[in-house]
């Protein structure tokens, strides 16, 4: 990254770039669940990151930049929702989208009917489940990263995979 047109410190710019190396990868993977799209996912976890990078010295907290990067991938996974339900495309998870060869190698067959009853769910209960149990973060951190309270985390997740078990029994 480049800090001569910025004010942002070498040792700040070499912390984002450690946290990229570090958790790009997962935080595109989690994206590619949410989206259903390899590209999209990529150009979300992009924007985060560069979002952290041009904002890094306003932050109020630099000690947990992770939480930043997560909350906008997870932010501009909405938006990119929106913006696909805008244009008029077909509902994302009424069907499960056409996917690359990228994307069936990130979520191999065994897990296809899991993803896919992912994607059925409600937002709050998808990114509580998502963040909770694929990144592995505690109920604290996905309260924080959501912007909602510990019980709401609780109760989404709970919700949540008895939703799964539903889904997946039906399927069977």
């Amino acid at each position: 990254m480049d800090t001569a047109n910025t004010r942002m410190s070498p040792c700040a710019a070499d912390a984002v770039t450690e946290l990229y190396a570090e958790h790009a990868l997962g935080l595109v993977r989690l994206a590619v669940i949410v989206l259903g799209d390899v590209a999209a996912a990529e150009d979300v976890v992009q924007d985060a990151f560069l979002g952290l990078y041009r904002r890094w010295d306003q932050l109020p907290d630099t000690s947990h930049p992770l939480d930043y990067v997560r909350t906008s991938v997870l932010n501009g996974c909405r938006s990119a929702l929106r913006r696909r339900s805008r244009r008029g495309l077909a509902a994302v998870f009424s069907q499960p989208p056409a996917e690359s060869a990228e994307a069936r190698a990130l979520v191999s067959e065994e897990y296809r009917a899991v993803v896919t009853a992912i994607r059925a769910l409600p937002r709050r209960q998808r990114e509580a489940l998502l963040l909770r149990y694929y990144l592995d973060m505690s109920e604290d951190e996905v309260a924080r990263s959501m912007g909602v309270s510990r019980g709401t985390v609780k109760s989404a997740t709970s919700r949540a995979l008895a939703a799964i078990g539903r889904i997946l029994t039906e399927e069977s």
